[in-house]
């Protein structure tokens, strides 16, 4: 395989790391945890999981599938590249 096609996956993992970091500092927190130790536990939702949380979640597993297969590409493309 062409030395472009790790060239892709490096860059590809690299904006997925970024967005996967942002997308799950965006979620929100559900308590018990250190950010209800320092008062972010405080507000409790009274509705349950909107609309934006339910696609905040999807988004996030979706970029978290692509930054696995990143991983997996780049194994597969260093253990050709070693074997050859």
């Amino acid at each position: 395989m062409p030395i472009a096609f790790a060239y892709t996956l490096i860059v590809l993992l690299i904006i997925t790391s970024i967005l996967l970091t942002l997308l799950i500092l965006l979620h929100r927190g559900k308590g018990g945890g250190l950010s209800s130790m320092f008062g972010g536990g405080v507000s409790s939702s009274l509705a349950g999981s909107s609309v934006a949380e339910k696609n905040l979640d999807r988004y996030t597993v979706l970029v978290g599938i692509v930054w696995f297969a990143c991983i997996v590409g780049i194994g597969l493309w260093l253990r050709l590249q070693l074997s050859s």
